[in-house]
């Protein structure tokens, strides 16, 4: 993914979205993805294993990239003068 433009950094950063736009790389985990993939049952959406039921929430992925979950939402292109 390439660097975020220079003149929206400002704009990312004030959304609380730079982080995420500044990922560069990002370590797979295989053998996990396999194991999660292997325990999931499409029909409670879970992964199943030995101690109990276990999912990924769009709250566990917000919290570990630190995106704030409140205010109004961004949901298309806005003019800026």
């Amino acid at each position: 993914m390439p660097e975020p433009h220079p003149l929206i950094i400002p704009i990312l950063e004030e959304i609380g979205f730079y982080k995420v736009a500044s990922l560069r790389h990002l370590k797979v985990d295989h053998p996990l993805v396999t194991t999660l993939v292997e325990r999931w049952r499409p029909k409670t959406h879970t992964s199943h294993f030995p101690t109990g039921e276990c999912t990924i929430t769009l709250e566990d992925v917000a919290f570990q990239l630190e995106l704030r979950v409140d205010g109004l939402p961004v949901i298309g292109p806005i003019m800026f003068d």
